[in-house]
């Protein structure tokens, strides 16, 4: 059964989650002026990736990329799904440490971490424990609940705009494609369509769709970067670690019964990551059950134990800007290997079939 819809949701909700989030400090960090043109190779990385990604799928349709590696041998299974499972596990460390700190910083002051780690690993291991299909539905109720939310924190965003600080429209110095801030940036393009290779045969969708979803992102990818951009200016936005999340916060609205717009866009970073951490931690635990067969909650388990504790060992946020860093390298090897060879293995398929 056609389980697109569902799935073109989960892309979304994924790539909000890393949209609006680090992306924009990093973006504004490597460039100072003509911000859409990283942008706008990051997107052409994204659009080459996810169509060779998902053609090299479709040769190779009800299976997922553990069975597929696994059938060419076990020694390529290993060599590529290890990375792998390190990069998601890395991923789901980096992001619950993350956000546990913006939630202490905007309203939770006097709340420790470690509390708000374990609120998100437990509704998180929860999902996960419950399989792919309960992640995909629980996404689907709370896309309806959060998207509009979402449009309306963008449009009121626009309040304190000052379009003068759009331009210089073009950087003549690429030097930004080597900044490591650029580098790191890449997370948001290429660090959430992993899953379109994990989800077969348990959901099935259509390529056109995801793509569909793919280009409705255009326009969050720019507005995240360019609403601080057009509200503070560079020079000063560029000082903010969450650029976005302050241009938020400088919103006012008087018939809002609610003192802080923030306060709805902090609540749906939080639902992102939730849903995020989830599909990873369902994600690394196949790989295990793959190996070792077991009850899926035991290795959810687990390996919510090792995250917590390893988020609790990173103790200042220069600490997680560091395991950014390494894990930027990390998703380069994972995406460039795991894309191509799976374009490769689908294409070797399709013309022995043919033969």
């Amino acid at each position: 059964m056609d389980k697109s819809f569902h799935v073109v949701l989960m892309y979304l909700l994924v790539h909000f989650g890393l949209i609006f989030f680090l992306f924009p400090n990093d973006i504004i960090s490597s460039s100072d002026e003509g911000q859409w043109m990283p942008i706008l190779i990051g997107l052409i990385v994204h659009f080459v990736f996810v169509y060779i990604y998902m053609r090299g799928l479709s040769f190779l349709p009800e299976k997922n990329i553990i069975h597929i590696y696994s059938e060419i041998s076990n020694g390529l299974a290993v060599f590529i799904l290890l990375p792998v499972f390190i990069y998601l596990l890395l991923t789901n460390i980096i992001g619950v440490r993350a956000y546990s700190e913006i939630v202490t910083i905007v309203f939770l002051s006097n709340t420790p971490s470690w509390a708000i780690i374990v609120l998100l690993l437990l509704i998180s291991a929860y999902l996960a424990s419950k399989g792919v299909e309960v992640i995909f539905r629980t996404g689907v109720i709370l896309a309806f609940v959060i998207f509009p939310i979402i449009l309306f924190v963008l449009i009121a965003s626009f309040q304190n705009v000052d379009w003068r600080y759009l331009y210089p429209l073009f950087n003549d110095d690429f030097r930004f494609i080597t900044n490591p801030s650029y580098l790191k940036s890449f997370s948001a393009f290429t660090g959430g369509f992993l899953f379109l290779g994990f989800v077969s045969p348990f959901l099935t969708y259509k390529r056109k769709k995801v793509l569909i979803a793919a280009a409705i992102l255009i326009p969050f990818f720019l507005l995240a970067v360019y609403i601080p951009v057009l509200t503070f200016g560079h020079s000063t936005s560029s000082t903010f670690l969450f650029p976005y999340i302050m241009a938020v916060d400088s919103t006012y609205l008087n018939w809002l019964m609610f003192d802080r717009v923030t306060m709805f866009f902090i609540l749906c970073l939080i639902t992102f990551i939730i849903v995020q951490v989830s599909l990873l931690l369902w994600m690394a635990s196949q790989i295990i059950n793959h190996w070792i067969p077991h009850n899926p909650i035991y290795s959810v388990v687990t390996l919510v134990i090792i995250i917590f504790i390893t988020s609790l060992m990173i103790t200042n946020w220069e600490t997680v800007e560091h395991l950014l860093w390494l894990n930027s390298f990390l998703r380069f090897y994972v995406i460039f290997t795991v894309t191509l060879s799976i374009y490769n293995i689908g294409r070797r398929s399709k013309r022995k079939g043919l033969s």
